[in-house]
């Protein structure tokens, strides 16, 4: 009988698995593969997928298998606009709560991103990325925004990474995290939340950006 231990392990080797592109959106997750890749039985596999099932990274479909979530455009504008809402919420929160010890943290977050953007290191930066907001998140000491905001992040995440392959989003997501960091600093909370919810929501050039990256995604899974 699998522990929950190796459930939730086995579940964070696959979330960043995902999150780092292995598994694309639509892929079919294997269990017995999965179980020979990270040499465990089935069960504590299955647990891992359920797991992910639950927090949306995955989905069952019924005598099909598990596939990573793959969302349609209209799917992916709608999170994305709750995103930002609940970002801006974070910044808003973050920018009357944050303690001296999370201001701090939130900046060494932000100079780790600028480190990846001097390398050019879209993947790098991809990681530092969710570090950065997964800061903010903290900072806005409530509970269950913070666990709301992260768990829906992380669904979104693969496709966040496409946006970051488009060509001078890097240096512009920098420059927009640098204008977050002196909003909630300076304590200005609706700055903050506006600068936030600008950050994320799919809008304008953002929105066609996405959808070329994710008819390039559907056409390389047909080929």
């Amino acid at each position: 009988m699998a522990t929950v231990s190796q459930a939730q392990r086995l579940r964070a080797l696959l979330e960043d698995a995902i999150v780092e592109g292995r598994f694309a959106p639509g892929a079919r997750l294997d269990p017995e593969a999965l179980a020979r890749e990270y040499q465990c039985s089935r069960t504590p596999i299955r647990e891992a997928l359920q797991q992910l099932a639950m927090s949306g990274m995955v989905r069952v479909v019924p005598k099909r298998g598990t596939f990573v979530t793959q969302l349609s455009v209209t799917e992916l504008v709608e999170r994305f606009e709750v995103m930002a809402e609940l970002e801006g919420m974070c910044g808003r929160l973050a920018a009357r709560r944050i303690t001296e010890a999370e201001l701090a943290a939130l900046r060494q977050a932000h100079e780790a991103c600028r480190a990846r953007v001097e390398a050019g290191d879209a993947n790098g930066y991809y990681y530092e990325n969710g570090v950065f907001h997964q800061r903010i998140y903290e900072a806005s000491h409530n509970g269950f925004l913070t666990q709301e905001a992260a768990r829906l992040h992380a669904v979104l995440q693969p496709y966040r990474r496409m946006q970051l392959q488009v060509r001078h989003r890097l240096q512009g997501s920098f420059d927009e995290h640098e204008a977050v960091v002196a909003a909630i600093a300076e304590g200005d909370e609706a700055r903050a939340e506006a600068l936030l919810r600008d950050h994320v929501v799919i809008q304008g050039e953002r929105f066609n950006d996405l959808v070329a990256s994710v008819q390039s995604l559907q056409q390389g899974q047909r080929a």
